[in-house]
């Protein structure tokens, strides 16, 4: 009887473990500036849209200690910018995750970003509880939504950002950039982490 009803159990475990559903990856990118799916609901990205090419905007966010960042003024480094709605969402938590495991894959002379409409306390809160995710630079852009505005990734009705990968050069400009159809769904990490290590690796 025990017997039994520990296989119950196990398939009972089991079938919880499969019964969530992996979040999808998505290769696919849509322009700045047009529009986004969240669920069936389609929503306009506000802004001017960023073009691979341009130099990246110039911009004032926050860092987690209130400090003011210019991420077009960090010349020298290629940047790894990650780009996430909020992170207090699952997708976001697991795209951020997904940006510091793949920092072994990059060289030096990469610098890892993650920006998005939090607070910078909560990224100060998040980077204090993911202390193993490394050194990623979290800034916010919560004031005016100038880095939303300047690129073309501020989701109308919400006002949160797309979901985003973009790779900067040491010169400041954007060489690589891909806008998530769905904020359901994640970017195509690798792909952005081999471009950047790429582009590192030629300067």
């Amino acid at each position: 009887m025990r017997g039994f009803l520990f296989f119950c159990l196990v398939l009972f475990l089991s079938s919880c473990a499969t019964s969530v559903p992996p979040i999808p990856i998505d290769s696919r990118s849509i322009e700045p500036g047009t529009q986004v799916m969240r669920g069936n609901d389609s929503m306009k990205l506000l802004g001017k849209p960023l073009k691979v090419g341009a130099p990246l905007p110039a911009v004032q966010l926050f860092s987690k200690t209130l400090k003011q960042v210019d991420p077009s003024q960090l010349r020298g480094e290629v940047l790894l910018i990650s780009v996430v709605p909020s992170l207090d969402t699952q997708v976001c938590e697991r795209q951020t995750h997904m940006l510091a495991e793949q920092g072994a894959a990059l060289p030096e002379g990469v610098r890892r970003i993650t920006i998005s409409r939090d607070l910078p306390f909560a990224q100060k809160r998040f980077s204090e509880a993911e202390a193993v995710l490394g050194e990623v630079l979290y800034l916010s852009d919560y004031a005016q939504a100038e880095f939303g505005q300047a690129t073309g990734l501020l989701i109308d009705q919400i006002y949160l950002l797309a979901r985003a990968l973009i790779v900067v050069d040491e010169q400041g400009i954007v060489r690589y950039l891909q806008v998530v159809p769905s904020i359901t769904h994640l970017p195509d990490m690798k792909k952005a982490v081999a471009f950047a290590a790429a582009l590192a690796g030629s300067g």
